[in-house]
């Protein structure tokens, strides 16, 4: 009570409201990380312990679709590709995006206009990009005209056992390259100016600040790029669909396809999830093993 008998009102308080109110801001972001991540997560976990061709009912099995999955050649010939996919596909996700955006970082005229052209294949449909690089890419397509120009070819880059793989990372390389590019370019805002004067009035030529100034400024978008491949590379899966169906001879049957393959063209429903369930495990593995790597150098 304030001096003189007047009663001084303080600002109500609803008890328990302060409590719930931030609650009540997540619901929606819980709605749909249920209904779009959790619950799609729990079938499949639960269908890969079970016995299910669609026109079966669902059968407990336990660990039994795991363990042949470790005795599946095929599965086993699937992550080998997977891996040399990802190596095939990581220098368009981490190096030659940062040659681009060193490149296109740059106040020249009409320096926007390359980078939506650099980045406009990121927007395309893939499968609209794949069937554009079919033509390229087949016996009478322009590589194969390239080629004859220098005495050499015709290659069959999509029917040719050593050739297709690389071939499929090339064409997933060039429509994912724009995205990180932009990250890239994101990063070179940021490099410090001062450093990069006072590296010059010291001497340093354009690779010198480059290496000793730019890249380590880089290093933790080189750390995401890395990560986004290696995640991007072992999902890859419309461009196999399109071009060449896995073959030939297996020789581009990566994870992805398997799982679709094994799913869709065999009705394996639970085998299907328990192979989806291992690259799931890998790709979290390989994000784990990039951030202890990472954090090692200090970025």
């Amino acid at each position: 009570m304030a001096r003189g008998g007047a009663v001084r009102e303080g600002p109500r308080r609803v008890v328990g409201q302060r409590a719930l109110t931030p609650y009540l801001f997540m619901l929606p972001g819980l709605a749909l990380f249920a209904a779009m991540f959790a619950w799609p997560a729990f079938i499949s976990l639960q269908m890969s312990v079970s016995s299910y061709r669609i026109v079966t009912p669902v059968t407990f099995v336990g660990l039994r679709n795991f363990l042949q999955l470790a005795n599946d050649p095929q599965f086993h010939h699937a992550v080998t590709n997977t891996f040399i996919f990802m190596g095939l596909f990581l220098p368009w996700a981490v190096v030659l995006p940062l040659l681009l955006a060193l490149l296109v970082n740059r106040r020249l005229p009409g320096i926007h206009a390359f980078r939506v052209a650099y980045y406009l294949p990121v927007v395309t449909s893939m499968v609209a990009v794949a069937v554009a690089w079919r033509y390229l890419l087949s016996r009478e397509g322009v590589l194969n005209w390239l080629l004859s120009l220098v005495g050499l070819g015709p290659i069959d880059f999509l029917l040719d056992t050593g050739w297709a793989l690389p071939a499929l990372a090339t064409v997933e390389g060039w429509k994912s390259m724009g995205l990180f590019m932009i990250i890239y370019l994101a990063g070179l805002q940021g490099v410090p100016k001062e450093q990069l004067e006072a590296a010059t009035m010291d001497g340093a030529n354009a690779v010198r600040r480059l290496w000793h100034v730019t890249l380590p400024a880089l290093l933790p978008y080189i750390s995401v790029t890395l990560t986004l491949g290696m995640l991007e590379a072992t999902r890859s899966f419309e461009s196999i669909y399109v071009l060449t169906r896995g073959g030939p001879e297996d020789s581009t049957l990566t994870l992805g396809y398997y799982i679709w393959s094994t799913a869709f063209e065999r009705y394996e429903i639970g085998y299907a999830s328990a192979a989806g369930l291992v690259l799931w495990a890998l790709m979290i593995l390989l994000a784990m093993l990039n951030q202890r790597l990472t954090r090692q150098q200090g970025v």
